[in-house]
């Protein structure tokens, strides 16, 4: 499993579509383990360019703070699961705070 975060000053960036940097994290869910990351510069923003970008990179899941609902859609399109809510921590943190089921989820700050 691979799941994506939006990156901005080495947390997740609140606002998706605006990040600096993705960090790639790869995981064995049954063993609740982070097996890698890899950090990739984010592209030029453009509306519905991420979606399949980061398909094709083999993203299965994005942890992030504020989505909107176009982006959502597009994501759920490609297959890639969707969690929105998360706070403004460290990759890691998010990743192992997921996979222990002890994630802590808001509001979904992105009103478009």
């Amino acid at each position: 499993m691979r799941i994506a975060i939006p990156l901005a000053e080495g947390k997740l960036a609140m606002h998706f579509g605006h990040c600096e940097r993705f960090a790639l994290i790869d995981v064995d869910a049954s063993a609740k383990q982070i097996l890698k990351r890899e950090d990739i510069e984010a592209p030029p923003h453009q509306p519905g360019l991420l979606p399949p970008w980061l398909a094709e990179r083999g993203t299965n899941m994005i942890i992030a703070g504020g989505m909107g609902q176009r982006a959502h859609g597009l994501f759920t399109e490609q297959g890639i699961e969707v969690i929105i809510g998360a706070p403004a921590e460290t990759p890691e943190k998010l990743v192992a705070d997921y996979l222990a089921g002890a994630l802590t989820l808001g509001k979904n700050i992105c009103d478009h």
